[in-house]
């Protein structure tokens, strides 16, 4: 099935719940309401025309000037051989959703990590906690907002440039360059 025929069967089920597609580079996506999630990924699971039978990924984004973060399901049905993608805009202040856990297990880990790395409350989840951080861990490192702590129980956060120490290594070759240079005989030049 198309985008198109996906959304218009979407549509036939659940009526001006459902609105219109919203174009994209690659996938089309389809914006839905919070609180009709576990409904329509229900339905697009069950239906015999759609059987969007797996969930290949869960994801988030972090939308500050929005003040929104977006939940993005992308689905896949390996009996039609189709795709879609469905997306939730939710309260950045208070990230919550139902859980789809009940529909495919796969959500389990990747609702989990939204909820650690993101804050996203995945109500109904099974067993909502930490996949990533330490249970003590304060804040959530996805959202764009995030101020790392400088330690963590005495243990330092702060890493090192990366860039800078290839800086180093770029000045301790060439001192290394100039102290071989240094010491191989000279070349007499005749005139």
């Amino acid at each position: 099935m198309t985008f198109e025929e996906i959304q218009q069967r979407l549509a036939a089920k659940f009526g001006e719940r459902i609105g219109a597609l919203a174009p994209a580079n690659k996938d089309a996506s389809l914006l839905v309401q919070a609180a009709d999630i576990l409904e329509i990924c229900r339905f697009a699971k069950d239906d015999e025309a759609l059987v969007f039978d797996c969930l290949m990924n869960l994801s988030t984004v972090d939308w500050p000037k929005k003040n929104q973060i977006e939940v993005v399901y992308h689905l896949w049905s390996y009996r039609r051989r189709h795709g879609f993608v469905l997306k939730v805009a939710l309260d950045r202040a208070k990230p919550e959703i139902a859980s789809i856990t009940s529909v495919w297990k796969s959500a389990d880990w990747l609702e989990r990590e939204q909820f650690d790395l993101m804050g996203v409350q995945f109500t109904g989840h099974p067993d909502l906690r930490r996949i990533m951080l330490p249970d003590d861990w304060v804040g959530h490192p996805l959202r764009k907002d995030y101020a790392e702590q400088p330690q963590w129980h005495n243990i330092t956060t702060t890493r090192d440039n990366s860039l800078e120490g290839y800086v180093r290594l770029d000045e301790l070759k060439k001192k290394a360059a100039d102290a071989a240079a240094a010491a191989a005989p000279k070349k007499e030049v005749l005139s």
